[in-house]
């Protein structure tokens, strides 16, 4: 055993060595080589660099520190265990969004997989996100989103009722989380009773925590959370689908309810439908799409609403002549929501000055050149929505909130990307608009509110979120 320490003190003393040898060594510009960058630590590279400044609630300084020291445009460096390129500003974006499938393809860690284990031994697990993705346009077409509106707004009316009416103090992101969680359930399950949708709310927020975290497999590590929680919801959900293949053979449920009684109806090429547990995933997956970025844009509504008077009267002008045009128990409309264009201004504000999306990764698909640099095969890329979201650049003061940058034809193209862009744009952006404008609806009809703690501290993990939740003091509308 003495040996054991022994040697493991001299492996960690080699590494330790080796370390500071790469972290400080930088490789320099030159036309044609590599991007300027570093290396930073064996193994893990500058993952703990990239995820702490987001633990601090600056994510944007790990992006605009190495845009100073190397490059604006492209900089080299090693996340998640994988050498890559972050590629920056709007000529960054447009080079990977218009290179879809051509250059470049979607990646995420292999750790991703033990959250999402695809059961599927024929296909891997970006051809079955490649499938679902052909799947989604059906449910977030003109028509289907149309339908939507109301249901979002019977489950918006019981939101409010049950978790804000009638209290002096809030903590607003959990409740957010509550919302569009709930109308992820309703509208993709059909589940709405409350205690259902209770139930998976715990283990969705450790899966989510564990995505985008060290994947260190070891009992009560985010990661080790994120698995066991992952096993558990695909568990219920089988249960779920279970019943609804009952429900349809027995003229209970609908073939076109929702997005579940689809899949299982719907047979591919082959004609062959999918199994239960692959159905579990693709549904899990779009659980967590469907309701974790929203519930953040959410949470920061309602805190720059809070912080900002004037940008709150306007928008609270704007939904009570909505509410004044409605009959008693009226619900709202399509037509309704396209009348909020300020509210909808105010809210792609906050998404340019708090995106739930920080960004994404590709894979090179072949050798290539950006910017003068070369770009190996299979080396992984990296954009970020802040290098173009809080740079001066591309909006003037771009720490000042200002909802009058998305008047008009709005920023220029490839600069705000808070859904991503080109054919992987997010297919579920409109769904996202129509929940968060039914949200403010609500939310500034009912009450003016202030926060609790004026300098809540900002975390993103792996989305940003106050560190306390957002406590507010309500202050319901007296007419």
């Amino acid at each position: 055993m003495e040996f054991f320490y022994a040697s493991l003190l001299c492996l960690f003393v080699s590494v330790i060595f080796l370390s500071l040898h790469l972290l400080f060594y930088k490789t320099k510009p030159a036309s044609g080589g590599l991007p300027p960058g570093k290396t930073g630590w064996p193994v893990i590279g500058e993952s703990l660099e990239f995820l702490s400044t987001g633990w601090k609630g600056h994510p944007e300084k790990f992006i605009f520190d190495r845009m100073a020291r190397y490059s604006s445009h492209v900089f080299r460096t090693h996340l998640l265990g994988e050498p890559a390129a972050v590629l920056c500003g709007s000529a960054g974006n447009k080079f990977l969004f218009s290179n879809e499938n051509k250059l470049v393809q979607a990646w995420w860690p292999s750790s991703v997989d033990k959250i999402f284990p695809n059961d599927n031994a024929q296909t891997s697990s970006k051809e079955e996100a490649i499938k679902m993705r052909r799947m989604l346009p059906t449910f977030f077409k003109p028509e289907a989103l149309h339908r939507y509106v109301g249901i979002m707004d019977h489950i918006a009316r019981r939101h409010f009722a049950d978790g804000w009416d009638n209290k002096s103090e809030v903590v607003v992101f959990p409740l957010a989380k509550n919302y569009t969680f709930w109308l992820a359930c309703r509208l993709f399950l059909s589940v709405e009773d409350p205690a259902q949708v209770d139930k998976f709310a715990a283990p969705f927020n450790l899966l989510a925590s564990g995505l985008i975290s060290i994947p260190i497999d070891l009992p009560g590590t985010p990661f080790n959370k994120g698995i066991k929680a992952s096993a558990y919801i695909r568990k219920e959900l089988v249960a779920i689908i279970k019943q609804r293949k009952a429900d349809l053979a027995d003229g209970k449920a609908s073939p076109t309810q929702d997005i579940l009684s689809h899949m299982l109806l719907t047979s591919n090429e082959d004609g062959k439908f999918m199994q239960e547990s692959d159905i579990a995933n693709k549904i899990l997956g779009l659980l967590i799409g469907g309701h974790d970025t929203a519930s953040s844009a959410c949470t920061f509504i309602v805190k720059f609403l809070a912080e900002l008077p004037q940008v709150y009267e306007g928008v609270y002008k704007e939904q009570m002549e909505i509410a004044k045009s409605k009959g008693e128990g009226e619900l709202l409309s399509w037509e309704d929501l396209q009348k909020m264009k300020y509210s909808w201004n105010v809210a792609c504000e906050v998404l340019r000055l708090a995106p739930p999306l920080q960004g994404a990764f590709r894979e090179a698909l072949a050798d290539f050149s950006f910017n003068g640099f070369s770009i190996p095969k299979g080396w992984k890329l990296y954009w970020s929505a802040n290098s173009t979201h809080k740079n001066k650049e591309f909006f003037p003061e771009p720490e000042k909130f200002d909802p009058s940058r998305f008047e008009g034809s709005g920023p220029a193209p490839y600069t705000f990307v808070p859904f991503g862009g080109g054919p992987r744009m997010c297919p579920g952006k409109e769904y996202a608009r129509l929940e968060i404008l039914v949200f403010m609806h609500h939310l500034v009809k009912r009450f003016k509110w202030e926060k609790m703690i004026p300098d809540e501290k900002i975390v993103v993990d792996p989305m940003p979120i106050p560190a306390k939740g957002l406590p507010v003091r309500l202050y319901p509308h007296t007419s």
